[in-house]
């Protein structure tokens, strides 16, 4: 009997683990680099969605290149945006601008035109062209022109002492000559052009301002390259509205250039340009090859050393051990083992106790654990929410700035709005902040700062904001409001009254009045704003704090919001360990709450 356990235990150990080695070896040499590969360009695909709205909705040059290294960052992959003729856009620091003879001005039909120079020449190769930065210093150029706008392949000196070539470009147009020299195609088919002018200017990148990581990739800028050749000169390539994605190597390094075709709000194309290497898994790959060698003679010393420590210590309690530790794999732990020796087997049977104790404890900690995640995942989905509800008041108010001043209405206004947006802008920063603490204190770990200031002139500054969105309803503000000052975090509770402010607004009829008031009591004030418009039944008034809870489930999102507001200024007053509360008036609906005055 004894004999037959530890055979059977010696063949399944040896079987399972060569099986596994296998298992695993088979996978990680074959299956692993493919499902590596699926697995990166799968995660690059949803954070380029991700990047793409950030940069529809932000096209300041600074916030589109800390986009680029935060995507680099988290993904270790390149990153960049083209234009529909393969140039970068947001970069403006390295170019050379040329004022065109007069044949040539007739011919491109503008005075000057401006070359970037990063497809031409290394941002490291500029050290030793100092006789440009001398204006006047005669060039050629020769590129391809195309609506308007001259993509150079080559930029050559008068005298022909200097030439900068795109080799890329250069090489595919000296294949298309030759195709014309052939008769295979037209010269009248190639839009090439040929113009001749003198440097202006020459702006190369300030050094002392960090390198620009596009510029320094030389790999990254020369499949950039290819890339705008083949959009340039490619007569069989198809307009692309999808997202490709093309194997590229160089080196004997295999990378994925995925390419994203876009449209900007002025109907222009812009490709999203990304560059991932897949070197890493290469080196993985044959690593585990070679360690695998060392791993098997290990697992199979590891075998006999099993099969020697089961026919001498394992097999006589086993059967015991084994009706035991089936109660425990059917998470029975009411029967424990006996210990019957000091042993090894005994130290076994006392560690199987301890572990069956443990386990029961475990699982009970891991249902507690179970249920916070399903609460932590809960305030997660709520928190992304709610953020997204924030930024559409002080977007609002931004939007009605620009359309003032676009509009021309308030010229002598100009710096008051521009100030007003940079405000609005700095508010948005600092809410993603806030909400980040939010989150921590559903946790029970947020601390709320205090400070003191007036709350007349915070009402004062508020209705001034919202003053287009009051106008628009010919809604009539009374404002009864004296002033006092009082502690509180003023960021927050100025959150808090925008929404109040706001959802009256919402719900009050056109042409209807708008109250706010403060109230002056023992220690505190109070802070009430009442709209006129329908009552909220009584059963309702306790679910509107709520999140996402609609009086009207009729609303549309864009017409209510998104139900988050009210639940935002709950979670913030509580904070403030105040009092407050909505009530129906005679003919309208009342929000108020207190605050501590300063002494």
């Amino acid at each position: 009997m004894r004999r037959g356990i530890v055979l059977k235990l010696f063949i399944l150990t040896a079987a399972l683990c060569m099986l596994i080695l296998a298992t695993i070896f088979i996978g990680q040499t074959i299956f692993f680099k493919k499902y590596y590969e699926n697995r990166k360009v799968n995660n690059i695909q949803t954070n380029m969605t991700s990047f793409e709205k950030s940069y529809l909705s932000n096209h300041n040059t600074e916030a589109i290149q800390k986009l680029e290294q935060d995507f680099y960052r988290e993904n270790n992959t390149w990153i960049t945006t083209v234009d529909c003729y393969g140039n970068l856009r947001g970069l403006n620091d390295f170019y050379l601008e040329v004022k065109l003879d007069r044949a040539s001005q007739n011919e491109l039909g503008k005075a000057t035109v401006t070359i970037p120079l990063y497809n031409l020449l290394n941002i490291d190769e500029i050290e030793h062209e100092e006789i440009f930065r001398k204006p006047g210093t005669k060039v050629s150029l020769f590129g391809i022109e195309k609506d308007d706008t001259f993509i150079p392949s080559s930029i050559t000196m008068a005298n022909g002492s200097l030439n900068w070539t795109n080799k890329t470009l250069n090489k595919k147009m000296n294949e298309i000559n030759l195709e014309i020299k052939k008769g295979n195609k037209k010269k009248s088919e190639v839009p090439y052009a040929f113009f001749t002018g003198s440097i202006v200017k020459l702006q190369l990148p300030d050094k002392t301002a960090g390198d620009n990581a596009i510029y320094k990739n030389n790999l990254f800028m020369e499949s950039i390259r290819e890339f705008q050749t083949d959009l340039l000169l490619n007569e069989n390539q198809q307009t692309q509205d999808s997202l490709q994605i093309n194997d590229y190597e160089k080196n004997d390094i295999k990378y994925k250039l995925l390419i994203k075709p876009i449209k900007e709000k002025d109907g222009s194309l812009t490709y999203i340009f990304a560059m991932a290497s897949l070197q890493p898994v290469d080196e993985a790959v044959q690593m585990v090859k070679d360690y695998y060698v060392y791993l098997i003679a290990f697992v199979l010393v590891l075998i006999f050393l099993a099969s020697f420590y089961y026919s001498k210590q394992i097999a006589k309690p086993l059967l015991r051990i084994n009706d035991t530790t089936k109660k425990i794999a059917r998470l029975d732990f009411s029967e424990k083992i006996p210990i019957t020796s000091k042993d090894e087997i005994g130290d076994l049977s006392q560690n199987i106790n301890m572990l069956s104790n443990t386990l029961h404890s475990h699982i009970e900690q891991l249902e507690q654990d179970i249920e916070k995640e399903r609460k932590l995942e809960n305030t997660r989905k709520e928190f992304i929410s709610g953020v997204s509800h924030e930024l559409k008041t002080p977007l609002s108010i931004m939007k009605s700035c620009i359309s003032i001043l676009k509009d021309g209405v308030a010229e002598h206004k100009k710096e008051y709005y521009f100030q007003a947006m940079e405000k609005e802008v700095d508010k948005m920063d600092m809410l993603i902040l806030d909400m980040l603490e939010l989150a921590k204190f559903e946790s029970g770990t947020y601390n709320m700062k205090m400070d003191s200031f007036y709350i007349d002139e915070m009402i004062e500054e508020i209705c001034e904001q919202l003053s287009s969105e009051i106008e628009k309803k010919e809604l009539h503000v009374y404002k009864y409001v004296y002033p006092a000052e009082v502690i509180a975090n003023q960021n927050r509770i100025e959150q808090v009254i925008v929404n109040f402010i706001t959802n009256a607004i919402r719900y009050t009829p056109e042409k209807e009045d708008i109250i706010i008031s403060t109230i002056d009591e023992q220690n505190c004030i109070k802070v009430c704003i009442e709209n006129k418009g329908a009552h909220i039944e009584e059963e309702q008034i306790d679910k509107i704090w709520e999140r996402f809870y609609r009086i009207d489930t009729a609303r549309q999102r864009s017409q209510g919001g998104t139900g988050l507001g009210l639940a935002i200024s709950k979670n913030i007053l509580e904070l403030h360990k105040v009092e407050y509360g909505v009530t129906n008036t005679v003919d309208g609906v009342l929000f108020y709450f207190y605050l501590r005055k300063k002494v």
